[in-house]
């Protein structure tokens, strides 16, 4: 309960008249420093709502008239201008004109890096080296459509299983076990035999029995010795590079039920110019292929 305001006895401060166990809570004003300020920055605030947007009424407050998104409006556009010979130039250039002419490649690198920091790196990575899981690497020589210009520029333009262009990226790979092709052993035993492709398997058994399992059901896509086929978006078996995880039970549970991932189609989201500019960033990565 509040007691009555009194004098402190130590300092000569007034008390509050709150008392804590006989501790009396002093009621020492704020400095005059503190004070004078606090009354600056409101005075301050009031000529900021005077002169510049604070509220929507009819439009918004201000007496100047100056609003920061009209102000990006025209700095955009101002820039655009700025860009729009360069753009244009990009625009109806191949990627492979744009790599070979060093005005040309010099402005799509750094175009192309602000587009991927933008558009791609929340999967692929800052630097491009992809996680795993599902996002392939684009800074090494591992491809799975192809690394030329042309190849990544289509992957780019029209996505992968994305449902958003009819010339999208198609591969689908069986569910073995899901539906019914292969047993849980039959798989475990096809995915020691993919180890053996790369030299990391581990029980010779298993590769025996997963040998022919492999050529009655993976030659086709994968290649006879896992060389893979770009032709139909089939991954390389015989290399330590991996979209997924790479060791016998991760491979036997994508045998059994594979997870096939999406890349949305970029052609229908970003100008011919950025498309440009993105082929040949991902391709100066350091994987791309003539």
């Amino acid at each position: 309960m509040p007691t009555k305001i009194e004098k402190d006895a130590l300092t000569g401060t007034d008390t509050t008249g709150h008392e804590w166990d006989g501790l009396k809570e002093l009621n020492t004003p704020l400095p005059k420093w503190w004070l004078y300020l606090l009354y600056v920055t409101i005075a301050f605030s009031a000529v900021w709502v005077v002169l510049y947007p604070a509220f929507p009424f009819k439009g918004w407050t201000g007496v100047t008239g100056w609003v920061a998104r009209e102000a990006v409006v025209q700095d955009v556009a101002a820039a655009n201008a700025r860009m729009a010979p360069m753009m244009n130039r990009i625009r109806e250039a191949t990627p492979q004109q744009i790599a070979a002419d060093p005005e040309l490649r010099s402005f799509a690198m750094a175009g192309g890096r602000i587009a991927f920091a933008n558009n791609c790196a929340g999967c692929h990575g800052a630097g491009g080296q992809g996680a795993v899981g599902g996002f392939p690497s684009l800074a090494d020589d591992d491809w799975i459509w192809g690394g030329t210009h042309d190849a990544i520029r289509a992957t780019i333009q029209h996505g992968i299983r994305a449902g958003e262009s009819d010339e999208e990226r198609v591969s689908v790979m069986p569910r073995f076990v899901a539906d019914g092709v292969l047993t849980l052993a039959q798989a475990s035993d096809a995915a020691e035999f993919v180890l053996s492709l790369s030299g990391r398997a581990t029980d010779q058994a298993a590769v025996e029995r997963g040998k022919p399992l492999f050529a009655e059901n993976c030659v086709s896509c994968h290649g006879e010795n896992g060389e893979g086929n770009r032709d139909v978006g089939a991954p390389r078996l015989n290399d330590r590079v991996w979209l997924h995880a790479s060791d016998r039970a991760s491979i036997a549970r994508y045998i059994a039920n594979p997870r096939l991932g999406v890349m949305p189609a970029w052609g229908g989201r970003l100008d011919p110019a950025t498309v440009n500019m993105l082929t040949v960033y991902v391709h100066a990565l350091g994987g791309g292929e003539n």
